[in-house]
């Protein structure tokens, strides 16, 4: 379908990431849509090659490694737009500034998600089966033992799943969900139990969901509201061989109850976050049987970056068809969003 115009499209990102974002094929398309420099990457906004580039700029395309597009920075671009974010969260991008101006936005936040969703999914299953204990012991023992009766609870039949947060991610871990044999509850003070039952959650209060979860799985955002939501009255509200699996921030766990409750071994958690982040190197957690400690890499990585590009080049398509954005962001509910 030809474009109905062919807009004006600047790279601001960190240098390494065009190469991870967009393929050859991905590279194609942003050449036929667009009049763009791919071998001109902005990083400092505020240089002279940014400037120059800003006077006909109409889009920015941007990742990790953007500075701030504030208001300095708009008043040498008099002909932007848009901004199409191949990331996801935007608060440390866009300004009050763009909003001012009336910027359309636009982030890759969704196809972000996919791979969150997975590692929550991979991880929920293997807690149920208690894998990493499990294998920690075979690996000391090389022995065959009783698991089912040395590991009471053992499975994922019919368990029930805590879902906090009815995120991108939190949507998809749901619908992932819906192929096992397992019970999801859902707490989000954003949506209404209607909407819940579609996407196939109970939605419960989260003072409920906490207690009657096997697993409790966390994708709310990091904002004021949540910071410490976990603190140690709901840690120790947790059933007594429960998981925690978190994936959203650290900031939303209180990191020393945790380390109270996961010390005394009475829970488990998975953790690809933490507060600080990484821990202090003496960190109890690091060494804790019934810890999993991963390095922040449920989210995009390798090969998985290439998602986020072809969703901000299918939103650059749109744009040049005067289309809407598939994924806005509006200013209205950027405190809700990560």
């Amino acid at each position: 379908m030809a474009s109905l115009r062919t807009p004006s499209v600047v790279l601001a990102m960190a240098p390494a990431n065009p190469h991870r974002l967009f393929d050859d094929q991905l590279r194609q398309r942003l050449r036929a849509i667009a009049a763009i420099d791919l071998d001109l990457v902005v990083t400092d906004l505020h240089a002279a090659p940014a400037r120059e580039a800003f006077q006909s700029a109409e889009v920015l395309l941007t990742c990790w490694g953007c500075p701030p597009v504030d208001a300095d920075v708009l008043a040498t671009a008099p002909r932007l737009e848009a901004i199409v974010h191949a990331a996801g969260s935007v608060k440390g991008l866009v300004t009050e500034a763009c909003w001012r101006r009336g910027l359309r936005v636009s982030s890759a936040a969704a196809a972000n998600a996919v791979p969150v969703a997975e590692y929550t999914v991979a991880m929920i299953v293997l807690a149920g089966k208690r894998a990493f204990p499990i294998q920690a012991a075979y690996r000391a023992e090389a022995s065959r033992r009783d698991w089912a009766a040395l590991y009471p609870g053992l499975g994922n039949y019919r368990v029930t799943v805590g879902i906090v947060g009815a995120s991108n991610v939190g949507r998809r871990v749901v619908d992932l969900l819906q192929s096992y044999d397992m019970d999801v509850l859902l707490a989000d003070p954003t949506i209404d139990a209607a909407e819940a039952a579609r996407l196939g959650a109970r939605l419960v209060e989260l003072d409920e969901l906490i207690p009657a979860c096997d697993v409790v799985s966390i994708h709310a955002p990091d904002i004021p509201q949540t910071y410490h939501l976990f603190d140690a009255g709901r840690l120790a509200s947790m059933r007594d061989g429960a998981t925690l699996v978190n994936t959203a921030r650290g900031r939303i766990v209180d990191t020393e109850a945790l380390t109270v409750e996961l010390t005394s071994g009475r829970i488990s958690a998975v953790l690809d976050v933490t507060d600080p982040e990484p821990l202090p190197a003496d960190s109890p957690l690091f060494a804790l049987p019934n810890v999993v400690l991963t390095p922040h890499i449920a989210g995009s990585l390798g090969n998985e970056i290439r998602r986020m590009g072809a969703l901000a080049v299918a939103e650059l398509e749109r744009f040049a068809r005067g289309e809407a954005f598939a994924y806005p962001v509006v200013e209205e509910r950027l405190s809700l969003l990560a």
